[in-house]
């Protein structure tokens, strides 16, 4: 009985290993956690504690187990839900400050940084007016200028 529960413990702990890595949205890991508490259970029984006491340790670890793994996978898909805050998507809809005007090509400052522009359908472009980013194409952000509303604090 011994090496079933090593057995048990050494899979628990692979399958829980893998669903660090894959994404499996808990099916893993919930494998793991019966796994590990299938192991202990047995080790404790061949300790010599006896089926109420292997029953009685298993469950306690499940549930234990069991709760950390829903308690990170609750946090996964939080996380997984949250807006895009980088990249290509993160850029529409920041406001910047027009540096050069776009003619066709000219310089922005959106968030600190100063990127090549071009004019949105045409948009008659100032020195120093606020304008919001519309699209992003590699380097190249095209921008329109930025409405009173969204300019006010």
């Amino acid at each position: 009985m011994t090496t079933l529960g090593l057995v048990l413990l050494g899979l628990g702990a692979a399958l829980a290993v893998v669903e660090a890595h894959v994404s499996s949205y808990g099916i893993v890991g919930t494998a793991a956690v019966i796994a590990l508490a299938a192991g202990i259970g047995v080790l404790a029984g061949a300790a010599g504690g006896g089926l109420a006491v292997g029953l009685a340790v298993a469950f306690a670890a499940a549930s234990v187990a069991g709760v950390y793994l829903a308690f990170v996978l609750g946090r996964v898909i939080v996380a997984r839900r949250a807006p895009v805050r980088g990249g290509r998507a993160g850029l529409i809809g920041h406001r910047g400050e027009l540096q050069i005007v776009p003619a066709p090509v000219g310089r922005v400052l959106v968030d600190g940084e100063l990127w090549r522009a071009r004019a949105w359908d045409g948009d008659e472009l100032r020195t120093g007016d606020p304008v919001i980013v519309e699209y992003v194409d590699g380097l190249t952000l095209t921008v329109r200028r930025a409405e009173e509303w969204e300019v006010m604090p």
